[in-house]
This record gives structure tokens, sequence and C-alpha cells, in this order.
């Protein structure tokens, strides 16, 4: 089940970056051909969503290497490095919009209205269906290029709206009155994504993770007399790592320590946890490492 989980995560990305690569020379040639100064600047961050694509589909395969000596949990906090690449793309090319854009409040351009609304429509159907292909995902990676394209969506309805407008009224200040919207908008966006990729480097606790029902999980057990040393981190926002001390009430063979260990990890997969440490005390001291 997870490898093929790993399997969709590259193929989701892989198949949102040959469709963004493609576009984007669309974007060049059809940019020249409607003397449309706005499309060849999202073509140039289309480029630059391009090239997050490729460092996200490579970093998601590098993730999917298994435990080594050097990396004993193995590769799958590298999505992360990815994630946070895109990010900063993404906000680099947000920012590149505004500086376009403000400009133009003061010096409108019109470029060939009808152009423009056949590659608005084209945009809209080429990116919308890689982001309907990358929500198929649940990684953090594949969430910020997920963004990525829908940044790109909204964009061309902008464009899309904007021509339209310029078709039938002499008003070009639309067009960058919108992109300035979505730009705020998509900087927003990506605060929010970097600030959870930046809790699980930290390891706080996962958002997908109830504490209270994981400590009641444990002590409800009636073998159970006291825990501590509770920890609870995520490696890459969906594999979940718990460590805990547990206290039996009294001294347990080997056979019971493993029944109760093998029915409270069957308990806490329940709780999102997927790789459980539990290590069993035969009395009431905490350790001298408590936290």
């Amino acid at each position: 089940m997870g490898s093929h989980h790993h399997h969709n995560d590259e193929r989701n990305i892989k198949i949102a970056f040959f469709l963004n690569v493609s576009f984007t020379i669309i974007e060049v040639i059809g940019g020249i051909l409607t003397n449309s100064i706005a499309i060849l600047a999202d073509a140039l961050h289309d480029f630059g969503d391009s090239l997050s694509l490729g460092l996200a589909w490579y970093f998601q395969r590098f993730s999917k290497k298994g435990r080594d000596e050097k990396y004993s949990y193995g590769y799958k906090r590298f999505s992360l490095l990815g994630a946070i690449i895109n990010a900063l793309i993404l906000f680099g090319g947000s920012i590149f919009f505004l500086t376009q854009s403000i400009p133009r409040l003061f010096n409108p351009q019109v470029a060939h209205a009808p152009g423009m609304m056949a590659l608005a429509v084209l945009g809209i159907v080429v990116n919308g269906a890689a982001v309907l292909q990358l929500r198929k995902g649940n990684t953090i990676n594949e969430k910020v290029v997920a963004l990525h394209l829908f940044e790109d969506v909204l964009g061309w309805i902008a464009v899309l709206i904007g021509a339209i407008i310029m078709y039938f009224y002499n008003l070009p200040i639309i067009d960058p009155i919108l992109s300035i919207g979505i730009s705020v908008y998509i900087l927003i966006n990506v605060y929010k994504n970097v600030k959870e990729t930046v809790r699980i480097i930290l390891q706080s606790t996962p958002t997908n993770v109830d504490m209270a029902k994981i400590q009641t999980c444990l002590k409800n057990n009636p073998s159970v007399n006291k825990i501590h040393n509770l920890h609870v981190w995520s490696i890459d926002g969906n594999y979940n790592i718990l460590t805990v001390n547990i206290v039996v009430d009294k001294q347990k063979t080997m056979e019971e320590i493993e029944q109760i260990k093998h029915l409270l990890k069957t308990e806490l997969k329940d709780l999102n946890i997927h790789h459980p440490t539990l290590e069993f005390e035969t009395n009431a001291e905490l350790c001298e490492d408590e936290a």
C-alpha cells in the first residue's frame, strides 16, 4: 500500500511537470503572436513553475529511498526540501507578478483580446487538469506543487476576465488589478505552507494527531500504571513517529509484554501513528531524561 501511494505521488508530479513544460512553450509562442506582455510574463512564471516541479519530482523520488546507515529514518524528509524550494520559487514568482502588475496600473497596455481569451481557456484546461491530478495526493510536496498550478489557473481566469472586459470595454486597468489580487492571495497561501513545513522540521506535534486521545489510549489499558516521556513528531507531514515509556503495574513476562505492545500499536495506528516505539518499565520511577 505504501509503495503504491509513493508511486502515485511521483506519477502525479511527473504528469504535472510535463503538462507545465509543454504549456510554457505554448505560452511563449502565444504571447509573441498576441503581443501580450502579460502572457509573456506568465510564461516566465510558468518556466519557474516547471523548474520547481522538476525539483519536486526529483525530491519525491529521492524521498522513497529506504533507510540506511546515513539516514536511519530513510529519506522521506527530503520531500520537505523540495517543498521549501517550491515555496521560495512561488514566492519569487508572485513578487515578479506584483512588479509587473503595479506599473500597469499607471500605464495600462492592451493586447490582442481574442487571442488572449483563447490562450486563457487553454491555460485553465491544462493547469486545471494538473491541479486535479495532484489533489489525489496527500504529501506536503504535492500540496505546494498543486498551489503552484492553482495559482496558474487563477492567473488564467484573471487573464480571461480581463480579456473579455477589454474586448467589450476600454478598461485595460482591470487586468493588473486582478493580477495583484491573485498574487497577494498566493503569497498568503505560501506563508501557510512554509509555516507547516517549518513546524515539521522543528518536530512539533503533527496537526493530524490528537495527543489527548493518544494519552487516553495508552492509559486506558488495564495493565498500564503510568506513562511518561511521550513524544510525537512527523517525518514528512504524513509518517508520524511516537516514543513513550510505559510503566506496568506489576512484573510481566515477555509474552505478556508482547501482547500489551501489540494491542497498543494496533490502537495507535488508528490514531495516525505509523512508527511507535514503546519502552516498558516495571516500576514507577521516572527516567532521568524525562521531558
